[in-house]
């Protein structure tokens, strides 16, 4: 049985909009630290068109306690997507890090990929990903930079691959949902929460602001593609899963990496 101050609470954040402050508790026993700074042994690569546990060409590095992703060793990107996760799943929790962009992006990369990354949730195993699996069964918090001045480009969004998601009481038609953020330029340092309910609400935030609130995420839908059929089951709800980092093409930074279990 669910206790009754989860009603309360996803009764307060429905009605009043209410969010967890993004600026209390940072530091002490409820917060996990994910990265540590100094190595990458809780994580596990999966690059498209390789093995789980293969960096191709070191995809994925530490350079001065911060996780970079990185292509100085690549020739040619060829559609190696790649995701850095976590090695334990999570249901209910308030994920915070921190993120910036390089100027380094693969041209042979599509042009959507350029200042665009993300953080993906409620992933399926990263064992149970096919080696030409292009993406996981997921969620995803999109991370976006400026790309012409004068241009919006809002950052926090919510992409889905093989999933699904309501928004403001209806079925998401779309693959993506664009928050309510600004746009950020590409070497400034972000700070984004993620809050998750099960698969009840969830809450992206940007710099402390709430920019977009969604709910009922499942899986089902398209973009993901050449994956284990018995994985997809469309219409199954999503409660819980792995925290993925992205690597599409994109030069991108990640620190202060830190989640509290809310469940």
């Amino acid at each position: 049985m669910i206790k009754t101050s989860y009603f309360v609470c996803l009764c307060i954040l429905f009605v009043f909009g209410c969010t967890p402050d993004s600026s209390q508790s940072d530091s002490g026993e409820d917060w996990q630290i994910l990265f540590n700074g100094k190595d990458l042994d809780d994580w596990v690569v999966k690059i498209h068109q390789h093995e789980v546990g293969d960096n191709y060409a070191n995809t994925f590095r530490i350079v001065d306690e911060i996780i970079q992703v990185n292509y100085d060793e690549y020739v040619t990107f060829d559609n190696r997507y790649g995701h850095l996760f976590y090695k334990e799943p999570f249901s209910s929790f308030h994920m915070k890090f921190e993120y910036r962009f390089t100027d380094q992006w693969m041209e042979d990369a599509a042009s959507y990929t350029y200042r665009n990354s993300g953080v993906m949730f409620h992933s399926q195993d990263p064992n149970s990903i096919l080696k030409d699996q292009d993406w996981p069964i997921s969620v995803e918090y999109q991370l976006l930079a400026r790309e012409v001045d004068g241009q919006a480009r809002p950052t926090g969004n919510m992409c889905s691959p093989g999933t699904e998601v309501f928004y403001e009481g209806n079925l998401y038609p779309d693959h993506c949902l664009n928050s309510s953020s600004p746009t950020f330029d590409w070497d400034e340092w972000v700070k984004a929460d993620l809050i998750v309910y099960r698969d009840s609400l969830i809450i992206h935030m940007v710099n402390g602001d709430t920019v977009l609130r969604y709910s009922k995420p499942h899986i089902g839908g398209e973009v993901a593609n050449r994956f284990d059929p018995n994985v997809k089951i469309d219409g199954k709800a999503l409660t819980s899963g792995y925290i993925g980092l992205q690597a599409e093409g994109q030069g991108v930074e990640f620190k202060e990496i830190k989640l509290k279990k809310l469940d």
